[in-house]
């Protein structure tokens, strides 16, 4: 048996993120085909920049389907499947938005994907555009990937994540313990909107909460912020920072992966 460490227990973990255009079922999709294309250079991209992982997400979907439809999984899956048989070294996982992670799970196990994000995990909140409390269910989550034979599926989860307000507000260190008891594999911690790095008092407080589950950054890394950021958080996620325009950049991404050494070597 093998005794190596999980992958995205190697701090720092990096995971860039890929950004799909609309899927062949919503407006100004341009194919399936095209699809897979962009996110197969943005792996390209993000793999000879060195990341560690990549994280392959519907962002153009709009408005975002909460629990995803029977297209959008299909979809997902063979964007994932092109992910993983072209991959070189970056680890691929799958979130399929808005906030279905059971959908993440089946995609990802189908198509030999290795991890999952979810933004809704143990915290109750509420996106009154998309009809109000978000649902949650850490346990029938956890059990439907052993059922489906993904034990392996690693889970990174969100607490008190962006852009959604808590309904039963609590310390952040409270929602880190809570999502390490429910067996998260990484506790990701965001700013309050995309681009917006959490603080470093958050981190602090995250890390208290969690043991020895690693605690990330789900927003706002740049590498400006990464060697202050990076002292405190056991990885990130990675993603409008590291495009100029619509594609993943490689030197952007070469640049984050230097500062986030820099900060390691100083910590």
């Amino acid at each position: 048996m093998s005794t190596e460490r999980p992958w995205y227990l190697k701090s720092p973990c990096i995971v860039g993120v890929i950004h799909l255009p609309p899927l062949p079922h919503f407006r100004g999709s341009r194919g399936l085909e095209s699809v897979i294309e962009k996110a197969l250079r943005d792996q390209r991209a993000l793999e000879d920049g060195g990341v560690h992982g990549i994280l392959v997400e519907n962002e153009e979907d709009q408005p975002h389907e909460v629990t995803a439809s029977a297209p959008t999984v299909a979809a997902m899956t063979r964007v994932a499947l092109e992910l993983v048989r072209a991959s070189r070294r970056a680890i691929p996982g799958v979130e399929i938005l808005l906030n279905d992670p059971k959908a993440s799970i089946a995609a990802a196990r189908a198509a030999g994907a290795r991890f999952v994000r979810t933004d809704y995990f143990v915290d109750r909140m509420e996106r009154p555009e998309y009809g109000g409390e978000m649902a949650i269910d850490p346990n029938g989550l956890m059990g439907f990937r052993d059922r489906i034979g993904a034990s392996g599926i690693a889970v990174f989860a969100d607490i008190q994540v962006k852009y959604a307000r808590m309904i039963e507000p609590r310390p952040l260190a409270e929602s880190a313990r809570l999502a390490a008891e429910h067996h998260a594999d990484a506790i990701v911690v965001t700013g309050t909107k995309t681009g917006e790095p959490p603080s470093l008092d958050d981190v602090r407080q995250a890390k208290a909460g969690a043991g020895k589950v690693p605690v990330w950054l789900g927003s706002g890394l740049d590498e400006h912020n990464a060697e202050e950021l990076m002292s405190l958080a056991d990885g990130a996620i990675v993603g409008t920072s590291l495009k100029t325009g619509a594609y993943v950049d490689p030197v952007k991404t070469r640049r984050l992966m230097e500062a986030v050494a820099r900060a390691r070597r100083g910590h």
